[in-house]
């Protein structure tokens, strides 16, 4: 399978730089997989398509405000963007700067507090706080990490609208973005239509917008975030589908989540590192419809709805969405994947 394979053309005004004024007004392409057959509505609608026995497994990661800005002692200018907190005092993070800091540098942040860089493994740099712990730090001076394509800085409204309104758990540097169409008076009348949900856990990385940089998609390597999935919502999906109903993950980060715990072949509880990727030819265990947002082209993520619905029904809906106008990324619009496709992948063999 080529890069290529998941190309598709956007133009940039279709970008959205900003959220609707209410989550639920979003618009929501319906698809289903199997067929190709889409059609249009509003995401507030989403109730109306739900049945009884369906269980919606949501991602309830909280976004850390990882963005910081600060100095090195020389003076030069350095971003920093936390991947992961080891301790109240230790992180794993990106910084970027005119020239890579080095072991034992200090590093300043707007309001005065010292960090010194203890190692860099790869893309990440060690950082430990001199003074203070992370949690105090980023409430302080933190700015929430917009995602590279929404090319503005970030807003007072943004520390709300980026991020689902059942967030929980700390430790995300980007939201489960198909979680941000739910509001309180769509999860209300979710519940009093008598739907199951269930909550996991993944942290969201930077590197879920990293590019893909190799021609042959087999030969890219995932980055890794951590999960962690209960018994409880283990055995909510065995149930479920013992019932007949469908597990409908919300969003591409309960898909992975869902997907690492089946790894056996039957959905398990567990924690820990997952760097699972999913592409077309990919045989899902645990999901059997999906909420999401639309992706970029040629990402990991667009390969991954091309697995569960087919490439080709996916590029048709991404084109007909293009042309109905719909808003693309993180702030956009949705699609409801109400079926997954069960036919061959003709790209498998190219």
């Amino acid at each position: 399978m080529q890069l290529q394979d998941f190309h598709f053309n956007l133009p940039d005004e279709l970008i959205a730089r900003y959220p609707t004024e209410q989550r639920s007004a979003s618009r929501l392409l319906r698809l289903n997989g199997e067929s190709g057959e889409v059609d249009h509505s509003k995401f507030f609608q989403l109730v109306d398509f739900l049945e009884p026995n369906d269980l919606l497994v949501f991602n309830n990661t909280r976004v850390l405000a990882a963005r910081l800005f600060g100095k090195k002692s020389s003076g030069g200018q350095v971003e920093i963007l936390i991947e992961r907190i080891e301790s109240d005092t230790e992180a794993l993070a990106h910084v970027r700067a005119n020239r890579s800091p080095k072991p034992g540098a200090i590093l300043v942040l707007e309001e005065g507090t010292e960090l010194e860089v203890l190692s860099k493994d790869g893309a990440l740099f060690e950082l430990r706080l001199l003074s203070g712990d992370w949690h105090s730090v980023m409430q302080a001076v933190g700015h929430m990490p917009l995602p590279p394509y929404i090319d503005r800085e970030d807003e007072l409204s943004d520390k709300e609208r980026y991020q689902t309104v059942y967030s929980k758990v700390e430790g995300a540097v980007a939201a489960p973005t198909a979680g941000l169409h739910f509001d309180d008076e769509l999860l209300n009348k979710i519940a009093s239509k008598g739907i199951d949900i269930a909550f996991v856990t993944l942290h969201v990385g930077a590197g879920t917008f990293s590019p893909v940089r190799v021609d042959n998609i087999l030969e890219h390597k995932m980055h890794s975030e951590w999960y962690e999935l209960s018994d409880e919502v283990a055995e909510k999906v065995k149930r479920t589908r013992e019932k007949g109903g469908r597990v409908i993950a919300v969003g591409t980060t309960s898909v992975r989540c869902l997907e690492s715990a089946s790894t056996s072949g039957e959905i398990q509880a567990g924690s820990g590192e997952t760097d699972i990727f999913i592409y077309p030819g990919y045989v899902f265990r645990s999901v059997d419809a999906l909420i999401t947002n639309f992706h970029l082209p040629e990402s990991t993520l667009m390969m991954l709805v091309s697995a569960f619905a087919s490439r080709k029904h996916i590029l048709d809906a991404y084109n007909e969405a293009v042309e109905e106008q719909y808003r693309f990324f993180s702030y956009g619009d949705s699609m409801f994947i109400t079926a997954p496709f069960t036919g061959q992948h003709p790209e498998i063999n190219r």
